[in-house]
């Protein structure tokens, strides 16, 4: 079998099981498998292949077509220019959440060395990626689940640099990691979909943790919790910045409000979408 059969026969594989970008997903993979891109298949495509390396690269084409996540399979995936490392019991990093990053980093512009809580960090990507535009930032990556916690140490241990730091905590719970107050800022993006929804998901979707997913019967219980426990630590002058459903904005703010938060802006993704929450606490 050559390079380009191999590629191929991969490819139609994933589209006859109806996944949603088999041209891409059977690159990736093909090039796990064999270390050559496209460039490298359209130079080398009548080559032939190695078996054993067609073996496990039909295998993790198996494994896709049952839909396991591509990342997953992969084991990593780019966020922010880093390849954070990924799998079962971790969330997949968004591309879209890239925003939250880049708007928290644009709100602390005013704060020297800040302090800052990223909540339900998951695989740290929200607060490795702050920490790579903001270098001179004390960041708290907090997360209570102990398969996503592992994910978190192991990017910490690829991309940290001794200022972020992995905390593992329950953020609903007031008496969580009460060494952070006074915070410069808080940063999340905790699990926002409504518990009703999660079975109607896309099978990859449903794949990740229902614990990264699951935001309660209205999607706003970690919203709550944020406005509840970890607000009140700010600085007067403090920042917020949470990543949101698209049709959560106005009730978000409006938690966000009661407990006061001031200045709130919504922003949009690059579809949009309402994307990010954000404020200034003025102190209670």
């Amino acid at each position: 079998m050559t390079f380009q059969q191999a590629y191929q026969q991969g490819r139609n594989l994933l589209q006859r099981a109806g996944v949603e970008s088999p041209a891409y997903d059977t690159i990736c993979l093909f090039r796990r498998a064999f270390g050559m891109d496209r460039q490298g298949l359209l130079l080398r495509g009548e080559e032939e292949a190695p078996p054993m390396q067609a073996k496990e690269f039909f295998r993790t084409i198996e494994e896709r077509r049952s839909r396991r996540p591509l990342q997953y399979i992969l084991g990593e995936w780019e966020f922010f220019g880093m390849r954070l490392i990924v799998g079962e019991g971790v969330l997949i990093p968004r591309e879209e959440t890239e925003l939250l990053v880049y708007m928290a980093a644009e709100l602390l512009g005013g704060h020297p060395a800040p302090l800052v809580a990223d909540l339900c960090a998951g695989t740290g990507a929200v607060g490795l990626g702050l920490s790579r535009l903001r270098g001179d930032a004390r960041v708290a990556c907090l997360e209570w689940y102990e398969q996503a916690f592992s994910y978190l140490q192991k990017n910490l241990g690829r991309y940290g640099d001794g200022r972020v730091s992995a905390v593992q905590a329950d953020i609903t719970q007031a008496d969580a990691a009460p060494e952070l107050r006074n915070l410069n800022a808080v940063i999340s993006n905790p699990p926002y979909i409504e518990a009703s929804e999660l079975p109607l998901l896309q099978k990859e979707v449903q794949a990740e943790p229902a614990t990264a997913l699951d935001g309660g019967s209205d999607g706003l219980d970690f919203y709550r919790a944020i406005a509840q426990v970890w607000l009140p630590r700010l600085k007067p002058g403090g920042i917020a910045a949470v990543e949101i459903g698209e049709t959560q904005a106005e009730q978000v703010s409006a938690l966000f409000r009661g407990v006061g938060l001031a200045r709130i802006q919504v922003h949009q993704d690059f579809n949009g979408f309402d994307r990010v929450v954000s404020g200034v606490y003025r102190g209670e």
